[in-house]
């Protein structure tokens, strides 16, 4: 079984403060999982100011103790929260074979190059890590997590470059994309625009996934010109596994739907994750947690309370990234698992 959660500092002093009050928070966390003998298999870090904060947050005992050996990703999507820092934890008994790769480019890498240059490197550099190892990019890629700076200049470059080795690699709207969450998101690198984490799992077959739609709800990726999955399931030994993609506010036509209105976004973005979970057999009980971004901060409020008010038993984090199209205010993605 595996269990997340979201945990924020309450402290709100100095940003070592909150790293302190995190470590003694994640440990006490790890003391009782362990009893229940799960351990930590990965981490996400949110935080709000990457570049003044990261050598901070490598130094800490909060890192050095539990994050540096862990499937870690650090990515700049603040928290709405007012914690600077955040992280989503995943604990598991399941011994199901994993790889985690979180792809960032250096200053040298990154200076004067666009965002296609960039993303097509970072998916190079997937590709060298996995060449040696039988897997390949059509089989054994099950996730993938995209963090774009000023993502409203350098997303297409990011759409271009993925649609070119996707299909390179024999991915086609004929065959099957992966699961994406493209999202505003930045590193310490000041001229990096581009970043990627990798989700693989070395003993999947094809047979083991379902490519989830909800066709009366959304339309298909491919219809306006991106190349990724509404959502995968995953048949493994021990559970099922959902990947919903990140989902925002449109109808079965991939128009927007709602523009300007935050609580009937949230609601319609809510039905479409319903819908995708209906066609593996799953529901929105089975989200293990909501991850939630907003193209405008002074909107958390509202969303706080909505699902709160929705979904209070499901862990959340809100943050503010910016979202890829315009008119969406909101955009959400989830894990949800059966046994």
């Amino acid at each position: 079984m595996d269990k997340y959660i979201i945990l924020s500092p309450e402290a709100k002093g100095s940003f070592n403060d909150r790293l302190n009050f995190l470590y003694l928070k994640l440990g006490n966390h790890l003391d009782i999982e362990k009893m229940e003998h799960r351990t930590l298999q990965y981490c996400k870090v949110f935080l709000s100011d990457s570049q003044n904060q990261i050598k901070e947050l490598q130094e800490s005992l909060l890192y050095q103790e539990f994050l540096k050996d862990t499937n870690l990703t650090i990515v700049e999507q603040t928290p709405l929260n007012g914690s600077k820092i955040s992280l989503l934890v995943k604990t598991t008994d399941v011994h199901t074979p994993m790889l985690f790769h979180s792809i960032r480019l250096t200053e040298e890498e990154a200076k004067d190059k666009n965002s296609y240059e960039q993303t097509r490197m970072i998916f190079d550099r997937y590709q060298q890590a996995i060449s040696k190892t039988g897997m390949t990019m059509e089989r054994n890629l099950v996730r993938t997590w995209i963090y774009v700076a000023h993502i409203d200049v350098n997303y297409q470059g990011v759409v271009e470059a993925r649609n070119d080795v996707f299909d390179e690699e024999g991915l086609t709207a004929d065959t099957h994309y992966i699961a994406s969450t493209g999202i505003g998101g930045a590193t310490p690198v000041r001229h990096a625009t581009v970043a990627i984490d990798f989700l693989t799992y070395p003993d999947i077959q094809e047979s083991d996934k379902k490519y989830l739609q909800a066709l009366e709800h959304l339309n298909p990726t491919h219809e306006y010109g991106v190349a990724f999955e509404r959502g995968t399931r995953l048949t493994l030994p021990s559970q099922q596994q959902y990947f919903i993609s990140g989902t925002a506010s449109i109808d079965k036509h991939g128009q927007v739907v709602y523009e300007g209105d935050i609580v009937r976004q949230t609601g319609r973005l809510l039905e479409n994750i319903g819908a995708l979970l209906k066609d593996g057999d799953a529901t929105m009980n089975d989200i293990q947690y909501f991850i939630i971004y907003l193209r405008d901060m002074s909107d958390y409020h509202t969303v706080e309370m909505l699902m709160n008010q929705f979904y209070p038993q499901i862990p959340h984090i809100i943050v503010e990234a910016k979202v890829c199209r315009p008119g969406w205010l909101i955009e959400m993605e989830c894990v949800a698992e059966k046994q």
